[in-house]
């Protein structure tokens, strides 16, 4: 009997849980004991900023393999146990917020490469969509025992710790079996030969910067509800789990014309949500535009690179770090100073973020049909 499936849907409903405990209460948690938004970005910014540099480290010839992963799973238990000391001490919080970066920058693109590997593109969802149903439960879970900042971290090291052990599984399962050849392992990506499609996919993420690092604080701060912000994220994950579920059929398609088109609904999205912060009927839509502007943008830019490139893992390693990485790090801080000064247009400016990735998107499609 195979469980690789199995192990695989635990790591994501694990490691997911994590994320969703990290963005949507973290940021909350931060400015209930008095930082900035400002130094919230900074924060925030920590963990992206190690997927910037962590990729280019391995086209150096850094190995990513069943050690490091190892290591990087120690590094996620050790730092996120330290946040238990360094919650209200800034600069001990940004160490802590990196060392948890570095783990989570490994860990994640390695597990993609294994999973596409294994299963393929078209049973991908399937499994990833347990990843979201970790972020829904957890958000619905935590907002109601959410008394103290450190409620948050309990959770937080919880959910580390039991990913850490499905994931350790998943490796030890298949790293046997790993049959990439040494030019493979060596081959490296060539951005500048591609820098529109990489630009597109970096602003796409630059755009979401507004969205994980303050769309609770923008909400309430609008006079809606911390429990209808927490249905609302809620309702997003829900219908991103449904586009998980049916999404193979759409993954036969061209998958740089999907990338095009959910970028374009993300223009909207974000426009929907800075005209109207304060409509219920509206801000459900948007959150409904999740399946396009996550789940299936997601699904389609892993596939296309894993497909583009011969060095699987490697692509892997630089859309997490170039494109959540580097695009997650400026959209953090750029969120931060303008919803500080300009809070009025912090999802105006998202749009316009979107609107970039289309525009590079679109030129990196002619280019390409056009050689």
């Amino acid at each position: 009997m195979n469980l690789l499936p199995f192990y695989l849907s635990s790591f994501y409903y694990f490691y997911f849980s994590i994320v969703g405990v990290y963005i949507i209460f973290m940021p909350k948690v931060l400015a209930d004991i008095g930082y900035s938004a400002s130094e919230i970005g900074i924060l925030f910014s920590a963990a992206p900023l190690v997927r910037v540099i962590l990729p280019f480290l391995f086209q150096k010839g850094l190995s990513l393999n069943v050690k490091t992963f190892n290591t990087a799973l120690l590094f996620m238990i050790v730092s996120s146990l330290s946040f238990y000391t360094t919650l209200h001490n800034f600069y001990a919080l940004l160490l802590s917020n990196i060392f948890l970066g570095v783990g989570m920058s490994l860990t994640i693109p390695y597990i993609e490469s294994i999973a596409l590997e294994s299963i393929g593109k078209q049973r991908y969802g399937k499994v990833r969509l347990f990843g979201s149903v970790g972020f829904i439960l957890v958000a619905l879970v935590l907002v109601k025992f959410l008394q103290d900042p450190f409620t948050a971290i309990h959770f937080l090291v919880t959910m580390i710790c039991l990913s850490s052990i499905f994931g350790y599984i998943v490796v030890q399962k298949v790293h046997t079996k790993e049959k990439a050849s040494h030019q493979e392992q060596n081959t490296p990506i060539p951005l500048l030969r591609d820098y529109q499609l990489w630009i597109g996919l970096t602003l796409m993420q630059m755009s979401f910067g507004s969205f994980y690092n303050f769309f609770t604080i923008y909400e309430t701060d609008h006079g809606v509800s911390m429990d209808t912000t927490i249905y609302l994220w809620s309702f997003g994950v829900v219908v991103e789990v449904l586009m998980l579920f049916f999404q193979g059929k759409l993954l036969e398609k061209n998958l740089l014309h999907i990338l095009i088109f959910t970028t374009l609904a993300t223009v909207l999205r974000w426009f929907l949500v800075f005209a109207f912060a304060q409509n219920l009927a509206v801000l459900f839509f948007a959150q409904s535009l999740h399946a396009l502007s996550f789940a299936l943008f997601h699904s389609a830019a892993i596939s296309y690179l894993f497909h583009l490139y011969k060095n699987k893992a490697l692509a892997q390693q630089f859309f997490s770090g170039i494109t959540y990485g580097l695009g997650g790090l400026v959209g953090a801080v750029l969120a931060g100073y303008i919803y500080e000064y300009f809070p009025k247009y912090l999802f105006l400016s998202s749009s316009f973020l979107a609107a970039g990735a289309s525009l590079m998107l679109l030129l990196y499609a002619k280019k390409t049909s056009n050689p």
